[in-house]
């Protein structure tokens, strides 16, 4: 690009180290709050225990392989980019929409489960119609400029980090192991092929603990000296997010009866309303602040899907508006609204998403884990690619225990989603029939295009 195109597409650089440790605490926190519970239904507390400690193992190697590639092209298209560089248009295009994929319908959930903690003190509101007034308050407020966006994303993830603490605090009198323990396989007998097949089956809800943190690397454009900032964001925060994913788990299973709990957006409370009570203080303060880790996640990831929707119009894979900026703001305003209404659709596509037994919620939940294992898989392959076809790119961090680690990231992701459409068929077929025709028009919309005189 020359000239005012350039400038046009130019992200200001504003976000430090803390703020990008927000965004990566912030992308995922939700996580804690809901929608993993989803996996004690289909592999019991102790087959999902098994399950997410697997999952947690890939994300730690996967987090410390993908921030070699990070570091080294630091771009708001992340996975796109590394794609593109490693396998050229067809790579970037299957990286880049499907971390679209991912990032885009991730929102959708968040904000129907906002509703849900809403609906506690409100019975009144409609579920949906508060899903999209949320969709509207953080679109603006993401329009506003990026460092106003990650400050209050720092903010309110402080708050839901401490809040989780609180909850643990709050459950741990009546915590009891044989609560946790009761009927921990689902029904089914200790490693019984019921009981793997369970496990294999909540694979998506464990993801959901850790999903979209890889959403760092979409605000690499914007972080001051990224090559420092960002492997310092993504250790701490997956540090983070894992003893968080840890603690909520065990003690919201030990809180009461578990099964009560796992077809439920609002898990947390209910688990403390069986310790404290209806009328507690504490139940009260938690429903409020725990609309603060959801609404961190709401927010980073719409910060997210505009960055890569804005990247991959840069690149010519989607119509040029998409990566227009706001002439005051400097954000990529098209982008945000335009997957703000994609998600808004899919709140009101029950129909559509949801398939067979599975909640709307749980529907949404399992087509974003496809988006985002499809992503992983195609990273870590653009690690090797790089690593092997350019030797002496700068790195400013590299893998550790290469190429165990990386190799184990693709393995699981490899594995993980084998299983994900073993068990959900029907959404996998809808996921590769989107894949293909976004794909190849994408491509096909680049390579149309007359290069910029």
């Amino acid at each position: 690009m020359h000239g005012s195109q350039q400038e046009q597409t130019h992200l200001s650089k504003s976000l430090n180290a803390f703020h990008l440790w927000g965004i990566a605490v912030g992308l995922v926190i939700s996580g804690e709050y809901f929608g993993w519970s989803y996996g004690w239904g289909l592999a019991g507390t102790l087959g999902f225990l098994i399950t997410t400690v697997a999952v947690a193992a890939m994300y730690v190697a996967f987090i410390f392989s993908f921030t070699e590639l990070t570091t080294a092209i630091p771009h708001a298209g992340g996975p796109f980019a590394y794609a593109l560089r490693a396998f050229g248009p067809w790579g970037g295009a299957i990286a880049g929409f499907a971390t679209l994929i991912e990032f885009v319908f991730a929102p959708p959930a968040i904000a129907l489960a906002i509703s849900a903690y809403l609906n506690i003190q409100f019975p009144v509101l409609d579920v949906k119609l508060t899903a999209v007034g949320a969709y509207l308050v953080f679109m603006a407020l993401n329009i506003a400029g990026v460092r106003i966006a990650a400050t209050f994303e720092l903010f309110v993830t402080l708050l839901a980090v401490g809040e989780l603490l609180v909850f643990m605090g709050v459950v741990a009198p009546g915590f009891s192991l044989s609560n946790f323990t009761a009927g921990g396989w689902a029904g089914a007998d200790q490693f019984s092929m019921g009981a793997i097949g369970g496990m294999f089956a909540a694979i998506p809800f464990a993801i959901w603990f850790f999903l979209a943190i890889e959403g760092v690397a979409m605000a690499a454009e914007e972080a001051k000296d990224p090559r420092r900032t960002i492997p310092i964001a993504y250790v701490t925060g997956i540090l983070t997010l894992t003893v968080l994913a840890f603690g909520v788990m065990i003690m919201a299973g030990g809180a009461g009866d578990w099964t009560q709990l796992s077809n439920l957006n609002d898990p947390l409370p209910q688990a403390m309303k069986a310790v404290v009570g209806g009328s507690s203080g504490w139940l009260h303060m938690l429903v409020w602040l725990g609309l603060l880790g959801l609404i961190a996640s709401f927010h980073g990831i719409i910060m997210g899907y505009a960055r890569q929707m804005f990247a991959l119009a840069r690149a010519g894979f989607l119509p040029a508006p998409l990566a227009r900026l706001h002439p005051r703001f400097q954000t990529p305003h098209v982008a945000t609204i335009a997957g703000g209404v994609i998600g808004i659709l899919a709140i009101y596509s029950d129909n559509l998403i949801s398939i067979g037994d599975q909640s709307l919620t749980a529907s949404i939940v399992t087509i974003a884990v496809f988006g985002a294992l499809l992503m992983y898989g195609v990273s870590m392959a653009a690690l090797f690619t790089l690593r092997r076809r350019e030797p002496d790119m700068v790195r400013p961090f590299r893998a550790p225990l290469y190429p165990l680690a990386p190799g184990f990231a693709l393995l699981m992701a490899l594995v993980a989603m084998s299983a994900l459409v073993y068990y959900n068929f029907t959404l996998a077929l809808c996921f590769c029939a989107v894949m293909a025709v976004v794909v190849v028009l994408s491509v096909r919309h680049r390579s149309a295009q007359a290069p910029a005189p």
